[in-house]
This record gives C-alpha cells, sequence and structure tokens, in this order.
C-alpha cells in the first residue's frame, strides 16, 4: 500500500486520542514521533500512560523517537476488515520494534506485501489523516539512509545512557 492508497478520512475510522494519548497525537500532527520516557529508570515504553510500567515512577517525559526500527511481526491483510479499506488490499499491519525497544502496531507502505519480512530495517513516515490526525506509518529503509542516519542516532544519546 502507498501512501496515496489510504481512504480518505471521512470514509475511514480515525484514532481517538485519550487523555494519556492526547500528547502523542499532537506531536504526530506535527509529523513527530514520540514515546513516552522514565525520567528514573530511562526506559521508553508504548503506549503512553501516566506512570512507567517498569519502576512505577510519575517522573515522566516525551521524547523525540529516532524513527527507525525493525519488524518484528506482521500480517498481509487480503480482505478488507473496515469498508473503508476495500481499495487498499492487500495490505500490511505490523508490529514494529523501534530503536528505543518499545513496539507498536502499524501500517507498512511503499513495498510489495510480498517483499515484508521480520526484522525488516524502516522508519517512519506521517500521512494527514484530517487537519488533526496524523497517522504514522512506516516505510523500508535503503542502506544508504540508514548509513546516513548513525550520526543522527549518536547526536542523540540521551543523559540516562
Amino acid at each position: 500500500m502507498t501512501a496515496e492508497m489510504f481512504p480518505p478520512s471521512h470514509l475511514r475510522p480515525l484514532p481517538v486520542p485519550s487523555p494519556e494519548s492526547k500528547a502523542f497525537w499532537l506531536a504526530a500532527r506535527n509529523h513527530n514521533l514520540v514515546l513516552p520516557h522514565c525520567n528514573q529508570c530511562c526506559k521508553f515504553w508504548f503506549p503512553p500512560s501516566c506512570l512507567c510500567p517498569h519502576c512505577l515512577s510519575a517522573d515522566t517525559s516525551l521524547q523525540e523517537s529516532n524513527g527507525r526500527g525493525k519488524v518484528h511481526t506482521f500480517a498481509v491483510f487480503h480482505r478488507a476488515n473496515h469498508p473503508a479499506f476495500t481499495n487498499c488490499v492487500p495490505y500490511v499491519v505490523a508490529v514494529i520494534e523501534l530503536d528505543e525497544g518499545p513496539r507498536l502496531l502499524s501500517n507498512i507502505t511503499d513495498v510489495d506485501p510480498d517483499k515484508v519480512h521480520c526484522g525488516m530495517r524502516v522508519f517512519v513516515r506521517f500521512i494527514d489523516l484530517s487537519t488533526e490526525i496524523a497517522l504514522p506509518v512506516f516505510s523500508p529503509c535503503d542502506a544508504c539512509a540508514e548509513r546516513n542516519d548513525q550520526a543522527v542516532r549518536r547526536s542523540r544519546v540521551s543523559e540516562c545512557s
């Protein structure tokens, strides 16, 4: 599925931000992928919550992700699970393991579904579904982009490291 194949926002179900996920969706609207981060144990997690699931600290913040990861597992949908997706099949729904550690459910775009595999390196893109919601989706990394991104990843070392 390519970004252009996504159903128009008036036809598809849109995410409904919860109080815990509101800041995540606000950042996504600006095409930034952020993750909850614990300032006590220095771990990331997803989905957003008020307390760190690792140490139960309330001393948390959001930090920008480098937007890269790998396909942990995936499924190729050959039948639409909602009428808005009828013209999108086949499409890939995947669990992405981000470089920071958390896993999130998303779509893989811009690649033949038969080419998707576990361990495939991917990077985040955003599809503007409405003026309020931009959906993070992932596309395959190419070798050049991966090498060029090494310096960016090194420059984002957390003080917790």
